[in-house]
Order: structure tokens, then C-alpha cells, then sequence
């Protein structure tokens, strides 16, 4: 008997905003004054932020022979293929099963590539074999999801002396369990000062630090303008019919589930999942670390 696949809460969460939203890419959009803010520019926001990236990548590695990179969370694999099409030798790792299918039936459709998928997470990549391997570790909002620790322990060993981290994620601001209004409806995200200490005494040089927040922050106030707007009134109409259609067994349903409810709530429909809270609680960086030159 096939085992059945478990699909935790993040990996749920990637999977229905890119059917719902029909994008290819699983991050942020980057916005510009030009570039009017609707849900119908998500893609083309999301585009900028690709085509960001990739500059960065181009810039770092012009001078290296043969470079290869390793993608970590590289979700449904589009980022891989954009880079593998410039010519790029590029692996990738990744704990998703459902978002695997979707990479390696991108990796089929493609010319013959030697990419591997590592189905796992980074922490339980085999070090042995991607010993000094890469040229770029590149981490397109996956940085949040692993240890510090572990990303410093393990990416000296996976790069080549003078390698590069390429990051572009959220982190935790000082403001982060103020106990102010808003306080914690932003999940996710390293602690920025713990990720500056942790860099101190790691073998990377801080390259470049940019804060993209005010360039992110406004896909938070799409995304609120969605939750309070449509789902808020649509999910009131669902819960009348269902109280007058199923009192008894829509009573019992939500009295074992309230503390859920409450917490989905106050996360998603108390008003604190806005612009502002996101910028006061979230630092939203693109940062480049070299390791040093080491043998």
C-alpha cells in the first residue's frame, strides 16, 4: 500500500497561492512606483524580483569558469530552469514532495541537464559528496526556514573557497514580542540581530546589505486588502448558512476547533496582517555573503 503524503501547513500554504494566484513563482513581488499595486500585476511584481536575482547572479559569477549553484528551497523549480536556460550547471534541494513532481517534470521537460534534486532538507544534504561543489548557494525566501547554526555549519562545506550566499528573505525586526498591537501576526524569520551576530564569527564577509521592505510590503497590503474585503465577508456568509443549515453539528465543529479559529482569526482577519505591521515587525533583506578564501 502506497504511504500517504502529509502536507504540513507552509507547504500548503505555497501550494494554494500559486493555484490560486496562477504564478509559476512561489515568492514575493517586487514593487516599484511604476508599477501600479493590483492583484493583477503579481505576476509581472514577482517577474522584477526574478529578474533581480538573476543580475545578482550574473554579477557574482561573470568571472568564474563553470560555476555552479546550488538552489535551496527552489519551490516549484521555476528559478532552476531560468538559470540552467542562461547556461548555469545548477542543482537543487528541496523537502517538498508535492512541489518536487512540479520540479522534476520541469527538469524533464528541459534539454538534457545534470541537475540534481535533492529531496530533502538542507541539513540533510550529503556533505561528502557536495564537498566544495558549489560556486552560489542562493536562497530565495527558504532562509528563514533553516537553523542559522546549520546554515553556517553547512555552507562552508558545500562551497568553494570565495563562494557566495545569495539571500532574499525576511527577518525579525527589534520591535519582534514588543507585545504591541499586531505583535506576532507575522510568522517566520531569523531575528535580524541574531543573524549579525551569528555572521561574526562565521567565515563570510557581508558583501552587500540591501532592505528591500518598502519594495515588498506592498504585496502585505494586497493580501489585506483580499483577506478583509473577500474572504472576511465570504467566510461570514459560509458560517450563517452553515449555523442555519447545521446548527448543532456547526456548533460542535467550532467549539473543538475554537482555539484554532481564534488563532487564524487574529492572524489573518483581526486587521493586523497589514503594510504597516509588516514593515514594523519585518526587515525584508537581499544580502551577499563570500566565504572566505580557504583551502
Amino acid at each position: 500500500m502506497a504511504t500517504k503524503e502529509r502536507m504540513s501547513s507552509r507547504e500548503l500554504g505555497l501550494v494554494l497561492a500559486q493555484q490560486l494566484l496562477d504564478v509559476e513563482d512561489l515568492h514575493y513581488g517586487l514593487w516599484d512606483p511604476d508599477l501600479p499595486l493590483s492583484l493583477g500585476n503579481i505576476a509581472l511584481a514577482q517577474q522584477r524580483y526574478t529578474e533581480m536575482l538573476l543580475a545578482q547572479v550574473d554579477m557574482l559569477l561573470a568571472d568564474r569558469p563553470a560555476p555552479r549553484i546550488l538552489d535551496v528551497g527552489c519551490g516549484t523549480g521555476h528559478m532552476l530552469q531560468l538559470l540552467v536556460e542562461r547556461g548555469y550547471a545548477v542543482d537543487a534541494v528541496n523537502p517538498s514532495a508535492q512541489l518536487n513532481r512540479q520540479v522534476r517534470a520541469r527538469l524533464a521537460g528541459m534539454t538534457p541537464t545534470d541537475s540534481t534534486l535533492f529531496a530533502s532538507d538542507f541539513g540533510s544534504l550529503p556533505l561528502a559528496s557536495c564537498r566544495h561543489r558549489y560556486d552560489l548557494l542562493l536562497f530565495s525566501e527558504s532562509f528563514q526556514y533553516i537553523p542559522l547554526a546549520e546554515i553556517f555549519e553547512n555552507s562552508p562545506v558545500l562551497l568553494k573557497p570565495g563562494g557566495w550566499l545569495l539571500v532574499c528573505d525576511f527577518f525579525k525586526t527589534s520591535a519582534h514580542c514588543d507585545g504591541a498591537e499586531g505583535d506576532r501576526s507575522f510568522s517566520g524569520g531569523h531575528l535580524l540581530r541574531s543573524f549579525y551576530e551569528q555572521l561574526s564569527t562565521a567565515p563570510f564577509t557581508l558583501c552587500h546589505d540591501e532592505d528591500l521592505t518598502p519594495r515588498i510590503s506592498p504585496n502585505i497590503a494586497l493580501l489585506d486588502e483580499w483577506l478583509t474585503q473577500r474572504l472576511l465577508p465570504a467566510s461570514r456568509s459560509i458560517d450563517q448558512y452553515l449555523r442555519s443549515s447545521y446548527p448543532y453539528l456547526t456548533r460542535l465543529v467550532k467549539w473543538l476547533s475554537r482555539h484554532k479559529l481564534a488563532r487564524l482569526r487574529y492572524k489573518y482577519l483581526s486587521g493586523h496582517r497589514n503594510q504597516a505591521i509588516f514593515e514594523k515587525y519585518k526587515s525584508y533583506r537581499l544580502l551577499v555573503l563570500q566565504l572566505d578564501q580557504q583551502p
